[in-house]
């Protein structure tokens, strides 16, 4: 399995289903910086860019609209491309 999972455009009924509405709201410069994930993160990307490389793995763009799933043990280097802002929840 992906340490990142994205899925593109969910439906608003996924969105509602998941309660994306209520989870808090996190913003990012441009910058780049490292993140390693202890939990599992489910994230709604509201507006910008990232580029979020595994350690050892393939650069993974991350655009407006894309839900995606930081699974627990990613070690990952971000670039954030674009300023960021996006729903977040961990499991």
């Amino acid at each position: 399995m992906s340490q990142i999972t994205v899925e593109h455009n969910p439906s608003e009924e996924r969105l509602k289903e998941l309660g994306v509405s209520s989870w808090p709201i996190w913003e990012k410069e441009i910058s780049k910086f490292t993140i390693d994930f202890d939990e599992t993160e489910t994230a709604y990307v509201l507006e910008g860019e990232i580029i979020v490389t595994p350690v050892g793995g393939e650069p993974v763009r991350i655009l407006p609209g894309d839900l995606v799933i930081f699974h627990e043990g990613l070690d990952s280097h971000w670039e954030v491309v674009k300023p960021l802002r996006k729903h977040y929840h961990y499991d």
